[in-house]
C-alpha cells in the first residue's frame, strides 16, 4: 500500500482560520490607516471652521463696543469665554487671539504672558481667503491664520486674527482610541466567526475522511451526521453514503461473481471431464459412448457460450468492439430478430404479438447487435412466465426516435432488485437458483444500446409483468 506523505499538510480549520485572520488583519490595517488620515483631515477642517466662528464672534463683540478708531480697539474687553478658546475646540492648547489695526499692528492678544511681538503683513490681511496656512521662517512649524474684519459703518478699523499651529488642530487622541477599539472588536468577532464556520465545515469533511478510511479497510458500516443545513455539505454526505452503499453492494456482487463464475465454469468442465473419462475408460461403449460424446459436446458449447459472453462484454466495456452501422427498416429488423429467436426456442410454445409501425422508418443500427438485445429481452420475458409465454412487442416513434417495448406477463421484478438489474454480474434471487450464466445479459444489452446512442430501460414492473424499452435513433 502506498505510504501517504502528510508533510506540509495543514488541517482545514487551521488553514482557513489562519489565512482569514491574516486577510482580516491586513484589511483592517488598511482601513485603520485610511480612517486615521480621514479623521485627521476632517478634524482639522472642523476646528478651522470653529476658529472662523470664534473670530467672527470676537469681531461682533468688538463692533458692539462702537469703536471709533484703532485706539478704541486696544481698549476692547474680549468676552470671557474667548480667553480660553482651546477648550471650546477640544484641543490641548490655547490658540492666540489677536486684534490688529488696518496696518497689522498688534493692539490686543489673549496670551499676554507670552508677549508675542507680531507684525502681521497688511497684504496678507487684505487677501480674500479668511483661512491662510503659513510656514514660520524660524522653524518648520505650519501655522493656520484665521481672520475676520472689524468694520463700523462700512469703515475698516482692523482685524480679529486667530493663530494656531497645525499639530494641535490635528490632534485626535480620543478619536484614535475609539477607532482602535472598534477595529479590535471587529477583528475579534471576524476571527471568531471564521473559526466557527471553519470548524463547522471541517467537521463533516473530517467525518467523510474517517468513513473513507473505514471503507478502505472493508468496513461499510459508516455513520455520518444527518442534521446538516448547508446544501453543498448535505449533498456531499448523501453522495458519500450512496457511494458506500453502492460499493458494499458491488463488493457483494464481486464475491458472488467469483463464486458464480467458479460454479458456472466448473459445472460443464466437470461434466465434460466425467463424460470423456467414461468413454476413455470404456465404461460406456458403442451407442452409449456416442451419446456421452454428444453430451460432452453440448457441455462444451455451453462452456464456449459462457466464455464468449465474458469476452464480448469485456470488448464492449473497453470500447474495442466496433459496430457495423447501417440504415435498416425497423419493422423488418424487429420481425426478423423475433422470428430467429422463436426458432432457437425449438418446440417451446411462445406467443409473440408484434405491433409494428404503420409506416416503416429507417434506423441506424448494427443488426446483429440489436438482435442480441432482443434475444436477451425475449429470453428473459419467456423465463419469467411459468406456463405458456406471451410476449408483446410494441413499436412506436417520436420525431427522431423509435421505441421498442418488450412486455411479458410474468412475476415481475422485486422493487429492491430493480435499481441493480443493469449492474454487471448481477443476478436476481430467482435467477440464482433457476438459470445459469454470469448475469451479464441486461448489462451487455444496455451497453450495446448506448453504443447506438440509444438506451435500454426498465419501463415498468409489477406482479402482472415487466416492460423493457429499447430506444434507437432514426436515420
Amino acid at each position: 500500500m502506498q505510504q501517504r506523505n502528510l508533510k506540509g499538510k495543514i488541517p482545514l480549520q487551521r488553514y482557513w482560520t489562519t489565512r482569514y485572520a491574516w486577510t482580516l488583519v491586513i484589511g483592517l490595517l488598511i482601513v485603520t490607516f485610511v480612517s486615521a488620515w480621514w479623521i485627521r483631515q476632517t478634524t482639522l477642517q472642523d476646528r478651522l471652521q470653529i476658529m472662523e466662528v470664534m473670530a467672527d464672534e470676537i469681531a461682533n463683540e468688538v463692533v458692539s463696543g462702537k469703536p471709533r478708531n484703532d485706539r478704541d480697539l486696544a481698549d476692547v474687553d474680549v468676552h470671557d469665554f474667548l480667553n480660553d478658546p482651546g477648550k471650546y475646540m477640544n484641543i490641548n492648547s490655547n490658540p492666540a487671539i489677536l486684534i490688529t489695526n488696518v496696518d497689522g499692528k498688534l493692539l490686543y492678544q489673549n496670551q499676554a504672558g507670552k508677549q508675542r511681538s507680531l507684525q502681521l503683513n497688511p497684504v496678507m490681511l487684505m487677501e480674500e481667503a479668511d483661512i491662510t496656512e503659513v510656514s514660520l521662517s524660524t522653524s518648520s512649524e505650519v501655522v493656520y491664520i484665521v481672520k475676520k474684519p472689524v468694520t463700523v459703518n462700512g469703515v475698516l478699523l482692523g482685524w480679529v486674527v486667530l493663530l494656531e499651529e497645525k499639530a494641535p488642530l490635528q490632534e485626535v487622541n480620543q478619536e484614535y482610541k475609539q477607532l482602535f477599539l472598534m477595529v479590535g472588536v471587529v477583528a475579534l468577532f471576524g476571527w471568531l466567526a471564521i473559526y466557527i464556520v471553519s470548524k463547522r465545515l471541517a467537521k463533516p469533511i473530517t467525518e467523510v475522511a474517517h468513513a473513507a478510511e473505514q471503507i478502505k479497510d472493508g468496513n461499510y458500516d459508516i455513520s455520518l451526521q444527518e442534521d446538516v443545513r448547508e446544501l453543498e455539505v448535505y449533498e456531499l454526505l448523501e453522495a458519500f453514503k450512496d457511494m458506500s452503499q453502492r460499493l458494499e453492494h458491488l463488493e457483494k456482487l464481486r464475491t458472488e461473481l467469483l463464486a458464480g463464475v467458479t460454479h458456472e465454469l466448473k459445472t460443464p468442465v466437470t461434466s465434460i471431464s466425467g463424460l470423456v473419462q467414461a468413454v476413455n475408460d470404456d465404461v460406456v461403449t458403442d451407442d452409449e459412448a456416442k451419446e456421452f460424446l454428444t453430451m460432452a459436446l453440448q457441455e462444451t458449447n455451453k462452456l464456449e457460450k459462457l466464455v464468449e459472453d465474458l469476452l464480448a462484454f469485456n470488448s464492449f466495456a473497453t470500447n474495442t468492439l466496433p459496430l457495423e452501422i447501417e440504415a435498416r427498416a425497423i419493422n423488418e429488423v424487429i420481425t426478423t430478430a423475433i422470428e430467429k429467436w422463436r426458432i432457437t426456442r425449438g418446440n417451446e410454445h411462445v406467443q409473440v404479438n408484434i405491433r409494428a409501425l404503420q409506416n416503416d422508418v429507417s434506423v441506424k443500427v448494427d443488426v446483429m447487435r440489436v438482435e442480441q438485445i432482443l434475444f436477451n429481452l425475449c429470453t428473459n420475458a419467456a423465463d419469467a412466465q411459468m406456463s405458456e409465454a406471451i410476449i408483446d412487442v410494441d413499436i412506436t416513434e417520436s420525431e427522431d426516435t423509435v421505441y421498442i417495448d418488450i412486455a411479458d406477463a410474468g412475476h415481475g421484478i422485486d422493487v429492491d432488485e430493480q435499481p441493480f438489474i443493469f449492474e454487471r454480474f448481477y443476478r436476481g434471487k430467482t435467477k440464482q437458483t433457476t438459470t445459469s450464466g454470469f448475469g451479464l445479459g441486461l448489462a451487455f444489452s444496455k451497453m450495446i444500446a448506448e453504443a447506438h446512442h440509444g438506451d435500454l430501460q426498465l419501463k415498468e414492473s409489477s406482479e402482472q409483468g415487466s416492460t423493457f424499452r429499447l430506444t434507437l435513433l432514426k436515420k
